[in-house]
């Protein structure tokens, strides 16, 4: 996989290999302006991140549990490849967790769908970020036999020199005063392919990244991609070998005013992100 076909946490360009740069603008004022923010063809710095951190990566957490209503609803009817929703109550989603990542997926189609759209949540939060949380992620979500190879790749592309370039500390966390924002949010998702033992699946996804704070220069913004997931079922569930991004599809901007830097960070503080995904 090239380095410009993976998922971008902080809204890189997804299939097309390039990455682009918005350069700061300055320390004074608010950079999120309090009036609707007008479309920019250039990204932040911390675009930079984005597609190094996740360079060979496929492309997210706790149990979601669910009744005994879930459970006597019996497998779900959708057959791959059409566009019908696939329901989270057709049957129980998940059986088991690995520390905050759902674990034990239905093995059909559903539940591929289920482990690759909650993968792409957990390979695009701000977790990964952390050392440890990412290494834990990545085992946790990836088949065995590509474990070691891309945690190799990760750790060598984690460096203090790009934290800093992309105005994080040198372990990945966000300044003094400022939050780090890196939330995939699952928009929807379709089986491409299925057979017992491997399962191809798109999940279409958007993305708020950036650093919310009072005179952040990077400023949270959300992009719009598509991960195409090929999952394998390995040891008793779905795991990742490969994946592919590509940009959009993409709506055209509303009318709503861009919130303030306080704003953004008191939100993303104080809206939890969903635990299960589909």
């Amino acid at each position: 996989m090239s380095p410009g076909d993976e998922h971008d946490s902080f809204g890189g360009v997804g299939g097309s290999g390039q990455t682009r740069t918005r350069l700061p603008e300055g320390n004074s004022g608010d950079v999120y302006g309090g009036a609707r923010r007008p479309v920019r063809s250039s990204r932040s710095l911390i675009t930079v991140v984005g597609v190094v951190v996740l360079l060979v990566a496929a492309i997210a957490f706790a149990n979601r549990g669910g009744g005994d209503p879930a459970d006597a609803a019996g497998p779900a009817k959708d057959t791959p490849g059409q566009n019908a929703p696939t329901a989270a109550t057709g049957v129980r989603p998940v059986t088991g967790k690995n520390g905050r990542i759902p674990t034990g997926y239905s093995h059909d189609d559903q539940g591929a769908q289920s482990a690759a759209t909650n993968y792409a949540v957990a390979l695009g939060s701000a977790e990964m970020f952390n050392a440890d949380r990412r290494r834990e992620i990545v085992r946790t979500v990836h088949a065995p036999a590509v474990v070691d190879d891309l945690l190799r790749k990760f750790d060598a592309s984690y460096t203090a020199d790009l934290m800093s370039s992309a105005g994080l500390n040198k372990d990945g966390s966000a300044p003094s005063g400022m939050t780090l924002v890196s939330r995939t949010v699952p928009v929807g998702a379709k089986v491409l392919d299925y057979t017992e033992t491997s399962a191809t699946v798109e999940v279409w996804c958007t993305n708020l990244g950036g650093l919310a704070g009072t005179g952040s220069t990077r400023p949270v913004t959300s992009t719009w991609f598509t991960i195409t997931e090929k999952l394998t079922w390995v040891e008793g569930d779905w795991r990742v070998e490969s994946s592919t991004q590509t940009e959009g599809p993409t709506p055209v901007n509303g009318d709503n005013r861009a919130s303030t830097a306080d704003e953004i960070a008191k939100a993303v503080e104080g809206f939890g992100a969903f635990t299960y995904a589909r």
